[in-house]
């Protein structure tokens, strides 16, 4: 077992988390609009983390593809926060990541009806699934938890940098990663769609093994995507960009999973042994932060590309995830599938 992984176990599970209050740590949000990706189910993440920037005044869009189950959420949600909000709201928005070309163009119609985007929290992702190709010749969790990001940050960034070129702007992008990163296989180099396509067949737990590939991917993105940010010919082409701050963080070990297991009153005291924190309203405190904490407005400079971890520290990720030449090469390959696919 790494090192790295080893020694962030340690620090989630025997050290308390700094104090965090949404209601006196989080920027006012009122007016302001956010997307969270994969916010429809009740136990997630990205469901917590809305009912935080709801709280605070955003409108918030619930961005999933089960459109019963989002509307029931949005319901319970306004249901908890009934006086609670400074205006904020819970909207839906339709979107497949496992299909590029339909997440264009759910981004585009986005962008018709919205006159801006403050914060985008790419926090959907797919873990247990067996390794399948699309027609594109991209897998499926690949396409899933990267490719189909890319492709909605990326047609998204107009309106991102819109929104930050005005003043008093504070926009976000916020890429969620894991701690399973740390013991993802060595990437050694990423140059074609075979190199992305990992099966792992050969090792246990390989459906796993795929998932923490792509999440130490989102962390060489995310350098990427602050790179591109602040590159003279983007900026010069989309002024504003220059002030989006982009930033992969680890929210943390969050029991959102037991349950769903048989019998889960049985299995969650021990579960949460080994988990971060005792409830989702805790968990997310690390989401909220990072999508819209006083801290990070007030510093911003300091985390562009950075990777947080869930004490709301900037950290080192894993050495698989450092490497300058490896991100570049990723971004110029996304690049390529993006063009591949006509998009």
């Amino acid at each position: 077992m790494r090192k790295g992984f080893v020694k962030a176990v340690a620090c989630e599970n025997i050290l308390m988390a700094p104090r965090f209050d949404p209601k006196k740590d989080l920027v006012n949000l009122s007016g302001r609009v956010v997307i969270v990706t994969g916010a429809n189910r009740e136990s997630g993440l990205g469901y917590g983390t809305v009912r935080h920037l709801a709280r605070a005044g955003a409108k918030v869009y619930i961005a999933a593809r089960n459109e019963k189950q989002s509307l029931a959420s949005i319901e319970k949600i306004k249901a908890e926060l009934d006086g609670q909000t400074h205006g904020g709201k819970v909207c839906f928005l339709k979107l497949d990541l496992s299909d590029p070309r339909g997440v264009k163009k759910v981004a585009e119609e986005f962008m018709a009806k919205e006159s801006r985007l403050d914060v985008l929290v790419n926090n959907a992702a797919i873990v247990f699934v067996p390794f399948e190709k699309t027609s594109d010749g991209v897998s499926k969790i690949i396409t899933t938890n990267l490719v189909g990001p890319f492709v909605f940050t990326l047609t998204l960034l107009p309106l991102l940098a819109k929104t930050a070129a005005q003043e008093g702007s504070d926009v976000r992008i916020v890429n969620l990663t894991s701690l399973v990163h740390y013991i993802a296989p060595k990437i050694k180099k990423l140059k074609t769609l075979d190199d992305l396509n990992q099966e792992f067949r050969r090792r246990p737990l390989s459906a796993f093994t795929r998932y923490g590939h792509t999440k130490v991917l989102i962390i060489l993105w995310t350098k990427a995507l602050h790179t591109y940010l602040n590159s003279p010919s983007t900026s010069s082409a989309l002024p504003g960009t220059e002030r989006i701050t982009a930033m992969a963080l680890d929210p943390g070990s969050v029991d959102t999973f037991s349950v769903r297991w048989p019998l889960p009153w049985l299995w969650r005291p021990f579960v949460r042994l080994v988990m971060t924190a005792p409830n989702l309203e805790v968990g997310t405190h690390p989401m909220a932060f990072a999508a819209a904490g006083k801290k990070i407005r007030d510093g911003k400079e300091a985390y562009g590309g950075r990777f947080l971890n869930e004490r709301f520290k900037i950290a080192k990720p894993s050495r698989n995830a450092r490497s300058e030449k490896i991100s570049a090469d990723l971004w110029t390959l996304l690049e390529k599938i993006k063009k591949d696919m006509g998009l």
